[in-house]
């Protein structure tokens, strides 16, 4: 697959709004829009074996659709009560997790790199990620499943253990390192 880079990389996750068949009609519902919640990513050394050296995790709150649909709290665990405590502006979250990113290339699994994009456009500051080297893997991971999974369906597949409550950014983003080091070790990437 070729997808791992050379020396340290992140890799990184969002949960964003969502309502009961958002996806199905790409976020085109009346209000829809997908607003960042939770941002999950995991520091990588290069190397074998590829190891967790730093972690990121932060709630958002959302702004369009200030309270979160009780389909995204079921789906997430992620509540409005917890963000009503935890969460942060959008533009906090982001400088946050720019800076944890550094110069490091950024491996998502889908166009995460696009939905930070569209929430910085829409809400009107530049976005902090702009030019950076963002790779979506979930291409080069279909072409060994074939099929469209979604991150934390990944380590079940291929007979890995869960890393935590699915659709939790930073879990999913574990689910993902541990998929890329069992494909490395068996000469898939």
């Amino acid at each position: 697959m070729g997808v791992i880079p050379d020396g340290a990389f992140v890799i990184a996750d969002l949960e964003y709004t969502s309502w009961v068949g958002a996806h199905a009609r790409n976020w085109s519902g009346p209000g829809e829009f997908k607003e960042i919640v939770q941002i999950g990513a995991v520091r990588v050394s290069g190397g074998a074996p590829l190891t967790e050296t730093d972690a990121f995790v932060v709630l958002v709150a959302p702004t369009l659709n200030p309270r979160l649909s009780g389909y995204f709290s079921e789906l997430t665990g992620i509540t409005n009560a917890d963000i009503a405590r935890e969460g942060v502006a959008v533009a906090d979250a982001l400088g946050a997790f720019r800076a944890f990113v550094g110069d490091a290339p950024v491996l998502s699994h889908g166009r995460d790199d696009l939905v930070i994009a569209e929430e910085c456009a829409e809400k009107g500051f530049d976005d902090p990620f702009a030019g950076h080297d963002w790779r979506d893997i979930s291409p080069p991971i279909r072409a060994v499943t074939g099929d469209q999974l979604m991150s934390s369906e990944l380590p079940a597949y291929f007979g890995l253990e869960p890393m935590g409550r699915a659709h939790d950014a930073l879990a999913d983003a574990r689910a993902l390192f541990g998929v890329l080091e069992h494909l490395r070790r068996k000469g898939g990437v």
